[in-house]
């Protein structure tokens, strides 16, 4: 361990895009709560800094989480069966929430009322609710929680932002995202994904809030007015296709979407249509673009949005009554995203800082799913309520 940290503090001693590496005069001390796949590439970066000690875990199936430390390599880390004894018996600076959507929420509220900094892995949660209950106790502990969405920190997708910011497309007044895959409904590691009691929603918290996030963050997160939603899983609950796979059977258990569809009014007289798929008969539903009064922007489709853009964007403009493309080249991000997550979360920590992916904008991408689910089973428009907080 000490050589990876070593490494690792050359690696981070300069991230680029503004973010040092911020050392505390002593190690924080880190709690993982939830040992399966996603808490593998937080145990990663967290073993690459400098000025990290993980001293405890957490999950519910016994000898998991004794299993996933031994497997890092990590010597003495207390394992315990609940988040709940694993914070009321240690005294952590922070935690890595990462179990399974239904339970995001609970965990993250006991650990804030604990008095601990969260990483909170998307999706926040599963209904609008259960975020402002996380952000009621965020407010009230006064501490930090930072939601997952590593994309944010990637050179590509800042060009985005900084594209909307510069006033080249005008005023925005639609926006088409989404994205998916043609088959790949998540189940390499069991069913958490794909059941409703333990996943509550399906691929639009597995994916599609990234790519909510990817738009929402480019026009400053306005808040959503009114939606009209759409939710489906006929792969996900068919034998068809089921049947050349390892584990036909999950058909039955498959409980939440596959594909989501959505027609979003957002403040500001901003439309957005949103549609995201874990299986369908089709490559891509479609790029996304932002249309403005003064220009478009085109980036190309990719399966999850959860990395960096692998084809490069393209700016539409008229300039002296000519019609004009202009590519914008693909940019080098040599700090893996994941790192960067975790280390601007640590950094704000040492800092006393502010949420790298504060809550308050996650709140909007959260109510924008809860609301599809709530749209497609009332099977009409809704108006978007959020409590206040």
């Amino acid at each position: 361990m000490a050589e990876i940290q070593d490494k690792g503090l050359d690696a981070f001693k300069d991230m680029g895009e503004g973010m040092p590496v911020v050392l505390a005069d002593k190690k924080l001390k880190i709690g993982i709560i939830g040992t399966g796949w996603i808490a593998e590439n937080h145990i990663r970066s967290y073993m690459k800094m400098p000025d990290v000690e993980v001293v405890a875990g957490a999950d519910l199936i016994p000898g998991k989480a004794e299993a996933f430390f031994k497997r890092f390599g990590l010597e003495g880390v207390r394992c315990y069966p609940s988040h709940k004894e694993l914070l009321d018996n240690e005294e952590l600076d922070a935690v890595s929430v990462c179990t399974y959507n239904k339970t995001h929420a609970e965990c993250a509220i006991y650990a804030l009322k604990k008095g601990v900094h969260v990483m909170l892995e998307k999706p926040m949660c599963v209904t609008t609710e259960e975020a402002v209950e996380i952000m009621r106790a965020e407010k009230e502990s006064g501490k930090i929680l930072s939601i997952g969405f590593q994309p944010r920190l990637d050179p590509n997708m800042m060009q985005i932002k900084k594209v909307i910011d510069s006033g080249v497309l005008g005023d925005i007044y639609y926006i088409q995202t989404g994205g998916g895959r043609r088959a790949g409904i998540p189940t390499p590691f069991g069913t958490t994904f794909i059941e409703e009691k333990t996943a509550g929603i399906g691929a639009m918290g597995d994916i599609g809030c990234y790519s909510l996030d990817m738009v929402l963050n480019a026009i400053g997160y306005p808040k959503p007015l009114t939606i009209t939603g759409y939710t489906s899983n006929f792969l996900g609950t068919s034998k068809d296709y089921w049947q050349y796979r390892p584990h036909p059977e999950y058909a039955d258990v498959f409980g939440v979407e596959d594909f989501a569809a959505a027609f979003v009014r957002l403040e500001g007289g901003i439309i957005l249509d949103f549609r995201i798929a874990w299986a369908m008969h089709m490559d891509t539903p479609g790029d996304t673009i932002f249309l403005g009064t003064k220009g478009g922007l085109r980036i190309p489709s990719t399966e999850c949005w959860n990395g960096t853009l692998d084809k490069p964007m393209v700016l539409y403009q008229t300039i002296g009554g000519a019609m004009v493309e202009t590519t914008i080249p693909i940019l080098p991000s040599p700090i893996p995203l994941f790192d960067k997550k975790i280390r601007a979360f640590l950094n704000a920590i040492n800092e006393n800082g502010t949420a790298p992916i504060p809550s308050s904008q996650i709140l909007y991408n959260q109510a924008i799913i809860d609301g599809i689910v709530k749209s497609a089973k009332l099977g009409h428009e809704i108006e978007v309520e959020i409590p206040e907080i």
